[in-house]
């Protein structure tokens, strides 16, 4: 949920920034978390850097919870572009999701993507966009990892390993839609207006980027070098709980076309078994007849299923059902699995003639597929969503009121 759009600082003149996008025109989108320290700096350098006949404006999306709204407010005031503040009442996607909320307000044909710890030098922007304009690249990157970058910026041995590490790890998992892109870490980049739509974005997290290039899929991509900057002000948000949300998020990424959904959810059913075999040795050794204990140890394995099904392959269809009855629907399928196993294994024996071993095979075959197209459709099925519970992020900047300088509007 978005708080408050202020436009702080209005155009200059009309040829600068028009209600409607004007040729050329670029839209900084500056997501912000307690940055206090560094906006006034910022504000300077992009002020020299952007060129004055080229119309631009800033837009801070902000989810601070110190006093970060009221700087930038301030300092919009000796700024030249036009400067508003989206203050977000709920960080709804993290990092990422403020990018988003930001790329449903722009109306401008480039849009630029940068933090606010001028760790991303200001005076590359005009860069980036021209270097798109020069290539006709509907994204350009500001890559630390091609002919005269450097993450010299990085604090710390630690650091560095982890990036690198991600590096490798997403452009592994993800070869084609990274395809000309070497720093899919980056948080530097230019893009088209036209080339994305905000609502086909489901980001978690800071790494937008691959988000933007794995489900927008970008016809042509170019890179510009940068060297990444020691932080000017303030903490980094770097945190290990980060680090999860980005292991999560790859997953999510990695499982959004059906046939990989059913592959993970094998690989996840494979895996039930070690707590399966864990209760039921437990139970046993406790001296609990076996039979009992064969089926109170499969719902271990089915809670352990569940979990990680959840986590790793339906996080963007939890929301339409209580979790509870989320839990319900997959136990009763993963128990009525075995119920259908045997009488199929029976069919296939007596009515086709196969061997007690292909017979088995091929029920644990069919019963798998039946429970994944069962569990898509009947557990997590996704919500159909009607105009009025379209997000702020997948509004149309049309939608967005103009306001007085000075003024709050409500979104």
């Amino acid at each position: 949920m978005t708080e408050d759009l202020w436009p702080l600082r209005a155009p200059v003149d009309a040829g600068r920034h028009a209600p409607h996008a004007a040729a050329g025109s670029v839209t900084l989108i500056i997501p912000t978390f307690n940055e206090a320290g560094n906006i006034a700096e910022l504000l300077r350098r992009l002020g020299r850097a952007l060129p004055a006949d080229r119309p631009c404006e800033v837009l801070f999306v902000d989810d601070s919870t110190d006093d970060t709204p009221a700087v930038i407010e301030k300092a919009a005031g000796d700024h030249p572009f036009p400067v508003s503040v989206l203050h977000r009442e709920v960080a709804e996607g993290g990092l990422g999701g403020a990018v988003v909320e930001g790329i449903g307000r722009a109306e401008s044909d480039w849009i630029v993507v940068m933090d606010a710890d001028l760790q991303h030098p200001p005076h590359l922007v005009p860069e980036l966009v021209g270097e798109g304009e020069r290539t006709g690249a509907d994204l350009v990157v500001a890559s630390r990892y091609i002919s005269g970058g450097s993450r010299a910026g990085l604090a710390g041995s630690y650091r560095v390993a982890v990036s690198r590490a991600a590096t490798w790890l997403t452009k592994g998992l993800f070869p084609r839609a990274l395809r000309g892109i070497s720093d899919p870490m980056s948080g530097f980049f230019a893009m088209r207006r036209s080339a994305v739509a905000a609502g086909a974005l489901e980001p978690l997290g800071y790494k937008i980027l691959l988000e933007l290039a794995v489900r927008s899929r970008p016809a042509r991509v170019a890179e510009v070098p940068f060297v990444f900057q020691e932080r000017f002000a303030g903490e980094s948000k770097s945190t290990a709980r980060e680090g999860m949300r980005f292991l999560a998020h790859l997953a999510s990424l990695r499982s959004a076309a059906a046939p990989a959904r059913m592959i993970g959810f094998g690989l996840i059913g494979l895996t039930g078994f070690v707590p399966n075999l864990a209760a039921l040795w437990l139970l046993t050794g406790a001296g609990m007849h076996y039979l009992p204990a064969e089926i109170v140890a499969n719902q271990a394995g089915v809670l352990w299923n569940f979990v990680l099904i959840e986590v790793l392959l339906f996080r963007e269809r939890r929301r339409h059902r209580h979790w509870a009855d989320r839990v319900g629907r997959f136990a009763l399928l993963a128990n009525a699995d075995l119920l259908l196993r045997i009488p199929l294994i029976a069919v296939f024996v007596a009515q086709l003639g196969m061997g007690v071993l292909p017979a088995t095979a091929l029920a644990l075959v069919t019963t798998f597929v039946l429970r994944f197209a069962a569990t898509e459709a009947l557990v997590y099925l996704p919500r159909r969503t009607s105009p009025a519970d379209a997000s702020p992020a997948d509004a149309s900047p049309a939608d967005v009121s103009p306001a007085e300088p000075g003024r709050h509007t409500r979104s």
